[in-house]
């Protein structure tokens, strides 16, 4: 514990920024453009379903550009970067506030769901895995403390300015405070630090220096890591925290009914998920640093994984707590993991690219989880098997994964 508080001190300030950049990735979150869900409905006269399709066409638009634009964090100042992103971010805000039609609302979702929940985490985790090397770990677990944080802070803060200014003035309060307060912020955070370019992460990982007494690391390029069938190994596992959390929070009214909890009960059981996912990324970032991402990979997933035995076989109400801490506990893990893991495979040079194609396969399944899950239901299965699918489906992915990392080829 000296260890990580003389590291927190050392370096505070770029650690901060990456905390900020991951909480401020809260604007384009579920937990945060839901709590608008009723007043959007009742303004443009949606039902429950039209809503729920105009998002997930937000979502995969959002998705399919991260890809992209992932990777001009690559060859750009993070300054530079981190403005454009928070500018999106504002104008996503006042799209929001100033929408009249269907249309403007899907392109004010994709901007906050592109550059917020996409661009902004994409942000945090690229910047501390690239930074940091020996602490790589316990970095990004820091900065991911910021979505807990987030999750924590926006809704209640949303909830109370909806209820004395209106939806509308609130979005453009949300602007405001991108533009005045918190883009200023990020780039003060940022000063005086040198931009890590392409180069200058290549040395970083031993691979620029003649007579470093270190051996050269390969830097791939998104090219040669879709060639890899590592990648096609890892990827199940990878997408196995969104694509679980959303169906089953997705679908958390049907969760209640279907194990006779009540949705109260079940939505406050979110404070055992947050203090949850706080724990998993403290402690997973301490192991990543003293194990490496090998065993963490086989590891980080089983609690998740016994919170859905759980529902599908025991109804005692308390197990609603259990099964959100034992959820809150893998996505902790995670988001340290999944931070940490592309460098470590594939090299800092070319790391922004890579994240963001991982990335964007992320978004993508949290787009269809909903569709899939909902049909699964219309079909005559409860929540009780649709968990124990899931859970069928972590299985399955662990074991693909097996080995995938016991080699660098």
């Amino acid at each position: 514990m000296t260890d990580y508080l003389r590291f927190v001190r050392r370096n505070g300030r770029f650690l901060f920024f990456g905390v900020l950049a991951a909480a401020l990735s809260g604007y384009g979150q579920t937990f945060y453009v839901g709590v608008f869900g009723a007043e959007l409905r009742a303004a443009f006269d949606l039902s429950h379903g039209h809503y729920g399709l105009l998002y997930s066409l937000a979502t995969l638009g959002s998705g399919l550009l991260v890809a992209w634009a992932g990777g001009w964090i690559d060859r750009v100042s993070l300054s530079r970067f981190v403005t454009g992103v928070a500018l999106g971010v504002a104008a996503g805000c006042l799209v929001m506030a100033s929408a009249t039609s269907a249309a403007a609302l899907v392109l004010g979702l994709f901007l906050l769901r592109f550059c917020g929940q996409g661009l902004f985490m994409h942000t945090a985790s690229t910047s501390m895995a690239r930074h940091f090397e020996t602490h790589r770990g316990k970095a990004v677990s820091i900065a991911s403390k910021g979505l807990p944080l987030a999750e924590a802070v926006m809704p209640a803060a949303a909830v109370a300015l909806i209820g004395l200014v209106g939806w509308r003035a609130t979005w453009g309060l949300a602007a405001g405070a991108m533009v005045v307060v918190f883009l200023p912020l990020l780039l003060w955070l940022l000063r005086g630090r040198v931009h890590v370019d392409a180069a200058d992460a290549a040395q970083a990982e031993g691979g620029g220096q003649e007579g470093s007494g270190r051996p050269r690391r390969r830097q791939w390029t998104r090219g040669e890591v879709l060639r890899d069938l590592r990648f096609y190994r890892i990827l199940p596992v990878v997408l196995a925290p969104p694509f679980v959390m959303t169906a089953m929070v997705f679908h958390l009214a049907q969760l209640a009914a279907d194990k006779g909890w009540s949705l109260e009960a079940l939505a406050g059981a979110f404070t055992g998920f947050a203090a949850a996912h706080v724990l998993g990324l403290l402690v997973s970032g301490i192991l990543l640093d003293r194990m490496g991402p090998r065993p963490m990979l086989r590891l980080f997933l089983l609690p998740m994984l016994a919170g859905l035995l759980l529902v599908a076989t025991l109804d005692h109400p308390l197990l609603a707590w259990v099964f959100m801490s034992l959820m809150g506990l893998s996505i902790g893990g995670a988001g340290t993991l999944l931070g940490a893991l592309w460098p470590v495979l594939y090299g800092t040079a070319h790391l922004g690219a890579i994240r963001a194609m991982a990335h964007a396969a992320m978004v993508l399944s949290t787009a269809i989880t909903p569709v899939t899950a909902g049909l699964a239901l219309d079909a005559g299965l409860d929540m009780e098997r649709v968990a124990l699918v899931l859970a069928g489906y972590i299985v399955v992915a662990l074991g693909v994964s097996w080995g995938a990392l016991g080699r660098d080829p």
